[in-house]
């Protein structure tokens, strides 16, 4: 494969915001202390009365967006996913899902993350969050997205502003290549086939789509014929292409920069054992926690938990023998 194109998916929620912001006045935006590292201060320059820094006080940032949220705002809520849900899942739970207008589910709040999975280096173990997913998909009336570019934050960020109702999503930290075209197009509960293959299929999401592809081209060299999708809404996960790929290639391996227990993987299985079950291995954090890496050493982080292509190419040709 070509060298990737590198961008900012902090740098595209920002100037997507405004843009909404533009197009719908209710649309506000808080922060809890890093609005200038998430680049949402950008957005309080534009529209300086619809912007909230509430400081240090993530079960704050989240009862202030939901109030914003019953007196008719659009809240986007953002800072660190280990703040997100990691402080504040009794907020989450109780004051955004839990409360549901006549003929809704939940209250319009939008929590966006950054510095998702072990990509965040130099943070160490304690910031890495690795269980978000588990905790986000479990709670009632949320939809949990995972986007892989800068393409995707654009577009998920579109589709939160005018679909009602609480979302959860998670950017990474670092750069990311671009796996999508500029006409791409999102829907909840919709995966996205990048690549097509009859031998197996790799399911991945954020980061590891482009390791994906990466396997699925050196796989490809080898003779085996491999299917990439991009299941960036975690919750509701597209069933029915789940299902259109276990019946054509057999097998499903998943990847994720998330612990393999209640993330990405996870819902593939239970959707995929209820609907026409197939061989199927979790990439991912392996029930252990991250450490501490430099910016040089985070593929080194990463490879230590098997988050590779490399690694892909390996479970793909050791799942193959396990086809029914």
């Amino acid at each position: 494969m070509n060298p990737p194109q590198m961008s900012d998916m902090r740098t595209e929620y920002s100037k997507t915001l405004i843009e909404v912001g533009k197009e719908n006045p209710n649309v506000v935006v808080l922060g809890a202390d890093t609005t200038d590292s998430l680049k949402t201060s950008g957005f309080g320059k534009e529209f300086p009365n619809r912007f909230f820094n509430v400081g240090i006080a993530e079960g704050n940032l989240v009862s202030v967006s939901a109030g914003l949220a019953v007196s008719g705002k659009v809240s986007f809520a953002s800072t660190y996913a280990i703040f997100l849900p990691g402080r504040a899942v009794d907020q989450i739970r109780n004051g955004i899902a839990y409360p549901s207008p006549p003929g809704k589910k939940g209250l319009n709040v939008k929590l966006v993350v950054s510095h998702g999975g072990l990509s965040v280096g130099p943070d160490g173990g304690s910031h890495q969050q690795i269980e978000d997913i588990a905790i986000m998909r479990a709670i009632p009336n949320f939809r949990v997205f995972i986007p892989a570019d800068t393409f995707a934050v654009s577009g998920l960020v579109r589709l939160m502003a005018k679909e009602y109702g609480p979302f959860y999503m998670r950017m990474a930290r670092s750069k990311t290549p671009i796996v999508h075209s500029e006409s791409q197009e999102f829907q909840t509960g919709k995966g996205i086939t990048l690549r097509d293959g009859t031998d197996c299929t790799i399911a991945a999401c954020g980061i590891t789509v482009r390791m994906a592809l990466e396997a699925a081209e050196t796989l490809q060299q080898e003779g085996i014929s491999c299917r990439v999708l991009d299941m960036f809404s975690i919750k509701p996960i597209d069933g029915d292409l789940l299902e259109k790929a276990a019946r054509e290639t057999g097998c499903i391996v998943t990847s994720e920069e998330h612990n393999i227990f209640g993330g990405m993987g996870s819902a593939v299985a239970e959707s995929v054992s209820e609907r026409y079950p197939v061989p199927i291995t979790r990439i991912g954090a392996q029930d252990m926690f991250g450490e501490s890496a430099r910016d040089d050493e985070i593929p080194l982080l990463l490879e230590k938990h098997g988050i590779t292509s490399f690694n892909m190419v390996k479970k793909v040709k050791e799942i193959r023998s396990k086809k029914l």
